[in-house]
């Protein structure tokens, strides 16, 4: 066994450059040396704790860099790195660390410094099968669940993302992700890894547009990944300043719909950047690239676009059979960069991944996974996201989607946020609730965005409420709208059958 990538390619950027600029975040610049410096006081700890490789150690995700020199540590002594959501109430996050089987929890910003001139022991080697990180998904409906990634995972995925934008010396990628979300393996591990400056988005000024200006102008950013909540934020506030983004290279957006509108205006605040829809998730890593054209901004939305190096992607119709042309299913997904498994999962609980579908040509992956996302392929092969199997209701005997009501909702010129909630309902099945944040200086009002639905919406999809709020609406640790911090929905005096004659709208 020898050394992981993951460390040995940080170590050797640190032998080359250790003044080059590795992290920039609230309190300053960070230098690859200084980094060092901080991963091996990191180390010091983890010795103390007498883990031994293969033992994980949870580590709650505050952004600092602290918090990534411990996690550069715990991946030079072969210690897989659980990493849950700081925010996570204190017992749910001890749940989450018993499932995993950790021992031992560090937070990184309460320890101190080695003492001079000792040095931590050895790297311990170990390899690429070996779990390196243990991620969490969102958790929106319980307890997040634990997802095992492979160093080895991890590398291969650095390796395309370095290639595909341009992530080496002299690159500079925004962090604007939590540090738990996959989103990182691009942003921070892949960037370290092959020796460029991660710019760490300060959690208390995430929504700040004028900060996140400031944040890639200053520091010349040529890479961003982020969820299209943050462009929407971005584009709002260019435009107001009058300024625009030079710098940035490559531009991504992933995790939600993208509106059309702040599609559009993406070209003008990134005069010199490319633009790529990426599609994938916590499990899997990405699968799915689409390059947008600047100068061909689609109106009727971006597809997944085309699978990854590597990645086999099948759509499975409701019976569970192979989909070879044009159709609807589910989309299921093998990748090299992807998960074996949850950890610590119930036994009794369904099982997303899956033996590869009957009648795949030899050679093919031998494990699937599920992804719950109902995708449409058309007659050129691509692959377009309707919306979630879990999303799916019946409205008066109509098949809904959700989010395919959220997406033309999000759509209107005048809709900032929007969530679209089904409550049971004993006469028409389900009943559907929206929950909408007008752009500031909106005049449209519900009647007008019922008439907005009715020209894209079946009747049965159009919702029986429609809720305005002044305020952002919660989010998640991933940026979704968290629809458990909504409060309760109550059904409308007139649901069922008498909602297709007279909806309550307020």
């Amino acid at each position: 066994m020898k050394l992981t990538r993951l460390w040995t390619s940080f170590a050797q950027q640190v032998d080359a450059r250790p003044d080059a600029t590795a992290l920039v975040a609230k309190g300053g610049h960070v230098s690859y040396g200084e980094l060092a410096d901080l991963v091996a006081d990191a180390s010091h700890r983890l010795d103390r704790l007498g883990t031994t490789g293969g033992e994980p150690v949870g580590v709650p995700a505050t952004k600092t860099p602290r918090t990534i020199a411990l996690v550069l540590a715990c991946l030079r002594r072969g210690v897989p790195v659980v990493l849950p959501s700081p925010t996570l109430p204190a017992a749910s996050m001890q749940r989450l660390l018993d499932r995993a089987g950790c021992r031992h929890v560090i937070h990184a910003d309460d320890g101190g410094s080695a003492p001079a001139g000792a040095a931590p022991a050895p790297a311990t080697p170990h390899g690429p099968d070996d779990i390196a990180f243990v991620l969490t998904t969102s958790g929106s409906t319980g307890l997040p669940k634990l997802v095992p990634l492979s160093a080895g995972a991890v590398e291969r995925f650095a390796d395309w993302a370095a290639v595909q934008f341009d992530l080496g010396p002299g690159a500079a990628t925004l962090n604007y992700a939590p540090l738990n979300f996959d989103l990182c393996f691009l942003d921070v591990w892949a960037t370290l890894h092959h020796g460029g400056t991660v710019v760490l988005v300060d959690p208390a000024a995430a929504t700040n547009g004028r900060h996140l200006l400031d944040a890639i102008d200053d520091n010349a950013v040529t890479v961003v990944q982020t969820v299209p909540m943050t462009y929407q934020l971005l584009v709002d506030a260019a435009g107001d300043a009058g300024r625009k983004l030079p710098s940035v290279r490559h531009a991504m957006f992933t995790g939600d719909h993208m509106p059309t509108r702040y599609l559009a205006r993406l070209p003008e605040v990134f005069p010199d950047s490319r633009f790529y829809n990426i599609y994938g998730c916590t499990e899997t890593n990405d699968s799915f690239l689409h390059e947008v054209d600047r100068n061909a901004i689609p109106a009727d939305g971006v597809p997944l676009g085309t699978p990854l190096p590597g990645v086999e992607a099948v759509v499975l119709d409701d019976a569970g059979a192979v989909v070879t042309g044009p159709g609807r299913g589910e989309l299921i997904v093998a990748t090299p960069f992807q998960a074996a498994r949850y950890l610590g999962a119930d036994p009794q609980a369904p099982n997303p991944f899956v033996d590869a579908p009957v009648g795949r040509p030899p050679g093919s992956a031998a494990r699937f996974y599920r992804t719950g996302d109902i995708v449409r392929r058309d007659g050129d092969g691509l692959l377009r996201l309707e919306g979630r199997n879990d999303h799916q209701v019946k409205v008066r005997g109509t098949r809904v989607n959700t989010s395919a009501v959220e997406q033309v909702l999000l759509d209107h010129d005048e809709v900032a946020e929007a969530v679209v909630i089904a409550v049971p309902d004993p006469v028409a099945g389900h009943v559907l609730h929206a929950v909408l944040r007008r752009v500031p200086g909106a005049a449209v009002g519900a009647l007008g965005l019922r008439q907005h639905c009715a020209q894209h919406l079946p009747t049965a999809a159009i919702p029986s409420t429609l809720r305005l709020s002044e305020a952002p609406l919660p989010r998640t640790s991933t940026g979704k709208v968290d629809r458990q911090s909504l409060g309760p929905i109550q059904r409308p005096p007139h649901s069922g059958a008498a909602a297709t004659r007279k909806e309550s709208i307020r």
